[in-house]
Order: structure tokens, then sequence, then C-alpha cells
């Protein structure tokens, strides 16, 4: 009987999962797959039967590869780095950034709505219309150096091209880290707080000891969301500073300056590897944090919630001695 019932359960999960498995095999596995198809061939050529281009793409295998390691190295190590360096530098400050406007839009105070849609404002705004508005900010003439009182060439190729971009995209997403923290804090019952606060607990360590391990979970689905986001950047860099500027080129750039010059295999090329790159990031982020991802950090929590709760509601020794 309970084979049976096992057996039931497990088809009506499977079928539960079946449309969101077969959504993920049309906008992800199929892609994926002729991606890495397309990256085995190379760019069509001159027939050298009759002098006109080729109507099929030729056969190179692993060529493409090769390619962007030897050939196109130097600008796909810079390409590689840049990306990197915007990963870890944005979503860093936006944790950071993030948690505080979070602490800042849980608070009950008055206008709390008003500053709720504020910090939110910069999350609605669509990433082409972002750098369009930063870029405007960092013009010669722009409001930055104004402020600044200096000349500086913020959409020109260098350092404070980098800048630039880091500044715009923790603008932008930084309210994203913000509202997934927030909701983490909701859930957060208050006779924990007022428990540690007849304990004498400051508000360092009550964020510290509570507030922290018990919306980890959400930060942390929230800094994987924005790492596979970063890692896959284009837009922002693109539109702010321009294609083909060696401070703030990432992968995704190189990948789409290939396939708008008609080389989709090494497009393709680029693309897998980028691929491989955000699959292992996430990979390695699961292994190594996967028990908080996938509950048992909220059972940690949960567990921690009722020792607390249990703390706040026990009998004081003055009231059992009454």
């Amino acid at each position: 009987m309970r084979t049976r019932s096992t057996a039931g359960a497990g088809r009506l999960a499977a079928l539960l999962v079946s449309p969101t498995l077969l959504v993920l095999t049309i906008v992800v596995i199929y892609p994926t797959i002729m991606a890495l198809n397309e990256s085995l061939y190379g760019p069509k050529g001159l027939d050298p039967r009759t002098g006109f281009i080729s109507d099929t793409e030729p056969f190179v295998g692993l060529k493409n590869y090769t390619d962007i390691f030897t050939q196109a190295g130097d600008r796909f190590w810079n390409a590689f780095w840049n990306t990197t360096l915007f990963t870890v530098v944005t979503v860093s400050l936006e944790t950071v950034l993030g948690v505080a406007m979070a602490l800042i839009m849980h608070k009950a105070f008055r206008g709390r709505s008003a500053v709720r849609a504020s910090i939110l404002v910069p999350w609605a705004i669509p990433t082409a219309i972002s750098g369009l508005l930063w870029k405007w900010i960092f013009n010669a003439d722009g409001i930055a150096n104004v402020l600044l009182g200096h000349q500086i060439l913020w959409t020109a190729d260098g350092f404070s091209a980098k800048i630039a971009v880091i500044i715009a995209d923790v603008w932008k997403t930084a309210p994203f880290i913000g509202l997934l923290v927030l909701a983490g804090l909701q859930v957060i019952p208050q006779e924990v707080y007022e428990a540690a606060r007849l304990d004498g607990a400051s508000a360092l360590r009550q964020f510290w000891h509570i507030t922290l391990p018990l919306v980890k979970p959400a930060l942390l689905v929230a800094v994987l969301f924005r790492c596979l986001d970063a890692l896959r950047m284009f837009d922002l860099p693109y539109i702010l500073i321009g294609a083909q500027k060696g401070s703030v080129e990432t992968l995704s750039m190189l990948a789409q300056n290939e396939a708008s010059n008609v080389r989709f295999g090494p497009a393709s090329a680029y693309a897998v590897i980028l691929f491989l790159y955000v699959f292992l990031i996430a990979l390695a982020f699961v292994r190594l944090l996967g028990a908080d991802l996938i509950g048992d950090g909220g059972t940690k929590g949960g567990r921690e919630t009722r020792r607390v709760r249990r703390r706040a509601t026990a009998p004081r020794p003055a009231e059992v001695m009454a």
C-alpha cells in the first residue's frame, strides 16, 4: 500500500514538474546545444571553385576555442578579468547597501511608503534608460564633474570608465538585494528582539546575532542571483561607455561584437565559455552554501527562533516565586 502511494506521489510530482522542465528545455537546453554546435563551425569564406562566398560554414572543430586563447588571448583575458572585477565589486557593494536599504524600509516610521518607493525606483528603471541617464551625468560638463569640481572623462576608455560602470550598476541593482532581504526581515518574529532587549543586547548585537543569521537564506539567494546577472553584464557598459572599449569590455560584449561582424562560430564559442563560467560559479556557490539555499539554513534559523521565543515566554524567577 505504501509502495503504491509512493508511486502515485512520484507520478504527480513528475506531472507538476513537467511544464517547468519543458520551458527549461526550450529556453535553456536547446539554445545551449545549438550554440555549442555553432561554435564548431567557422565563418563563411570564398568558395575556390566558384569564387563566390560559400553557402555553408566550414567545420573547424575546436579551432574557435583555441583561437580565443591564442590569437585573441589578450582581448579575451582582459574581458574575463573585467567581467570578474565588475561581479566582485558590484555585488559586494550592492550587498552592503541592499542590507542597509532593507533595514531602513523595515523600520516603522512616518513616510515609510514614500521611502520604500524612492528606494525601489532605480530597480524599476530599464537598464537602457539607466545607462543613458548616467551617461548624461558623467558627461564632461555633466553633474558629476560639476559636483567634484574636476574635469574627468568618465565615458572615455580608462579606469574612470570602470568606476562609472560600477557606480551606475550599484545604483540600479542594490534595491533588488534590499527587496529580497526585506522579505526575509518580514518573517522574523518580534518576540525574538524583545527577548534580546530584555537580556540587554545592544542594537549591533541584535543585528549580528539575530537579524543576520535569520535573514541569511534570503540574502544568499539575492547574492547568487546578482552574481549570475553581473557575470552576463552587457547593456550597461555598452550604452554608458560604448563598444570595443578595453577598460569595460566584458565577455558578453565580446560575443556580441563577433556576432555583429557575422562571425557566428567565434561568437558562439565566447557564449559557450561564458555559459560554462556562469555555470561553474553557480555550482560552486550552491556546493559551498547550498544547505542554506535549499532550506537547512532555514531549519537552523527556525531552531534558533524557537529557542529565543521559549526564552522570551518563559516565566522569570520573580514571577515563579510570586
